[in-house]
């Protein structure tokens, strides 16, 4: 049991870790809060202009939820916990860290690279498979939030293929949900046409 809460406290602190902000001070840029659509991810710091920054965001988003979520995988056989309940709640709790992050008065990101990195860890060809179909998407509509969530609407179906109707699917659904939730505004913007694009 202790196992399990320290798994699941830790993957909250990884999670709330936002790069965002951690690059944009290194790089000298402005608080990604304050411009754009305010939200600390890699698309809102690639309206810098700075691609470099950007795609340091976007990596390391990614790699805290993965790490988080194969820390739980390794940890919890080793001290013999509730393995697919341990993974399954590190996974949501390090991806509710970075919506809300405990080091950032709780104003996080959307979610998107730090879900792509739960699920690379949780099964790497799924994870490359929704990353092809979010590039498509956003090579071809030029629009992250919408290929933010066809990934969204993807991804707990392909861990129910993947991984079997199990806990680590049921947080893919979760997670799903907290996507499509945070970008609940993005989602008035498409439906009235006035979305941004990539780089705009």
């Amino acid at each position: 049991m202790w196992i399990t809460l320290a798994l699941i406290i830790g993957a909250y602190l990884i999670g709330s870790v936002s790069f965002a902000v951690i690059v944009s001070r290194a790089f000298g840029l402005p608080d990604p809060h304050a411009y754009g659509s305010g939200n600390p991810g890699a698309t809102n710091v690639l309206r810098t202009g700075n691609r470099t920054a950007a795609l340091l965001t976007l990596l390391g988003d990614g790699m805290k939820g993965f790490v988080a979520v194969f820390a739980a995988q390794r940890l919890s056989s080793v001290f013999g916990g509730a393995a697919d309940w341990t993974v399954a709640a590190a996974a949501l709790a390090v991806f509710v860290g970075h919506l809300y992050p405990v080091f950032h008065r709780f104003a996080g990101g959307k979610g998107v690279a730090t879900a792509a990195g739960i699920v690379a860890a949780l099964h790497w060809p799924l994870g490359v498979a929704l990353a092809a179909v979010w590039l498509t998407m956003a090579f071809g509509f030029r629009i992250s939030s919408l290929a933010a969530l066809t990934t969204a609407v993807l991804m707990p179906l392909g861990l129910f293929y993947a991984r079997g109707p199990g806990p680590e699917a049921w947080a893919g659904v979760a997670i799903a949900l907290l996507l499509f939730w945070r970008h609940r505004a993005n989602i008035r913007q498409l439906m009235s046409g006035g979305e941004r694009t990539i780089g705009e």
